[in-house]
């Protein structure tokens, strides 16, 4: 009869953590903000002479501009560049591109290149809407080096642990887009961002790499990136990085608006856990370290609380990192879940679940992974050592095989990942 209850637990918590995702992603999908968002702007008087050009870029770009389009009617020339699987068909006047994420390729040079042709010549009469969710960086890229030297910089960044600050600071000073610069080919039209963030704090200029904001950075600071973590940097791309030094440039034909964030992201899931019956603790919006350390924190949290006789919900926000050092395949997210499961191993009541708002994690079809208590236990039968699975970052294979993934699919919004730790009570 135990044995069937604690089933039953772990169906129920299953259960509630799907409820919990997807109550979180559907509160920060972009298409009615951003229709709100254009139809205030209308009532302020732009978009009110000239031409409109529409650029959407990252992951959810085709659902910004699908709505953009609604909201303004038409456009006169529009693009999306988004990564592939994420199009879901046609915009009307709207030509649409998928390509390489998180590293970038020729679709993607050459789609960026299709945007700059978009915006030369214009007048100040026109406009340029500017629609940038997470995933740009990569997606929107003209390098000012050799296409194979900024593919090989982009990967040594993603593997290093850097954060995306650090890796953006990088990219804006290689790139003929980033850091300000495709505002700068859109003048003197005026350019309005309006933006997905998926980076913590919201710096406009850092959410992918800037493309519509000046550049707050240095070329000393990027250098300082490479130096801290180990890279090698060719002497080309060094003299570029020191000689394109943009510090605190003003661009006078830029305004921008932040439509959705992590924290939005949260709120919807702290809503969701107590409408559940959940007791809701917010650890943190502004989770940046390891992945593995953060469900180790959730862990440790989650057996301190098993035994309470109430059900309890613990919170994190944020983008953690991971130092990729083994040749297997994951995600920051799964492996978040994956080191928990040693931590909360033989508890019938608690589960902990990561999952990125975009629907993928990492290199993989999975938006995230789940263990409950008994994960350890399965992955033992298995001969799967987690600390080993870990150190090879083969986490997507070890959760795999005990249906620990969760696969959302590509969700149209970017506001980085949740991870959740429920305890449920014990009867």
């Amino acid at each position: 009869m135990n044995s069937y209850i604690d089933h039953c637990d772990k169906i129920r918590l299953r259960a509630d953590a799907d409820r919990i995702i997807r109550a979180g992603i559907r509160a920060v999908l972009p298409g009615p903000v951003v229709e709100r968002e254009i139809e205030r702007m209308i009532s302020e008087g732009a978009f009110s002479g000239g031409r409109i050009i529409l650029a959407a870029i990252g992951k959810a770009a085709w659902t910004m501009a699908d709505a953009a389009v609604r909201a303004l009617g038409r456009v006169d020339a529009g693009i999306v560049i988004t990564k592939y699987g994420h199009s879901q068909g046609d915009i009307p006047g709207v030509e649409c591109y998928e390509a390489g994420h998180p590293e970038p390729d020729e679709n993607g040079f050459r789609a960026s290149r299709r945007a700059v042709e978009m915006v030369s010549g214009l007048t100040e009469n026109d406009t340029v809407l500017l629609l940038i969710s997470g995933g740009g960086s990569a997606l929107f890229e003209i390098p000012l080096i050799p296409y194979d030297d900024i593919r090989q910089v982009t990967h040594h960044l993603l593997m290093s642990g850097a954060d995306i600050t650090e890796i953006n600071t990088v990219r804006k000073r290689l790139s003929a887009v980033k850091g300000g610069k495709f505002a700068e080919a859109c003048a003197p039209a005026h350019v309005y961002n309006i933006i997905l963030s998926d980076v913590l704090g919201d710096p406009v200029d850092m959410i992918a790499s800037g493309p519509g904001w000046p550049d707050s950075t240095t070329g000393e600071e990027a250098i300082s990136v490479f130096e801290r973590y180990g890279i090698t940097l060719s002497d080309k791309a060094r003299d570029l990085i020191l000689e394109t030094n943009r510090e605190h440039k003003k661009l006078n034909n830029v305004t921008a608006s932040i439509i959705g964030n992590v924290e939005q992201l949260c709120a919807a899931v702290i809503d969701e856990c107590e409408a559940l019956g959940y007791e809701t603790t917010m650890l943190t919006d502004r989770m940046t370290c390891e992945a593995s350390k953060a469900g180790e924190l959730l862990g440790i949290t989650a057996r301190a609380h098993a035994g309470g006789g109430k059900k309890k919900a613990f919170v994190c926000g944020g983008e953690t990192i991971v130092h990729v050092t083994g040749s297997g395949l994951g995600g920051r997210n799964q492996e978040t879940a994956l080191a928990a499961a040693p931590l909360i191993s033989g508890l019938d009541n608690v589960a902990v679940f990561s999952v990125g708002s975009d629907g993928t994690d990492g290199p993989t079809d999975a938006a995230g992974g789940f263990v409950d208590g008994s994960s350890m236990d399965q992955l033992c039968a298995l001969k799967l050592d987690p600390l080993k699975v870990l150190e090879d970052n083969d986490s997507y294979h070890a959760l795999e095989a005990i249906g620990g993934l969760i696969r959302t699919g590509p969700t149209g919004t970017n506001v980085n990942d949740v991870a959740v730790a429920l305890v449920n009570t014990i009867d």
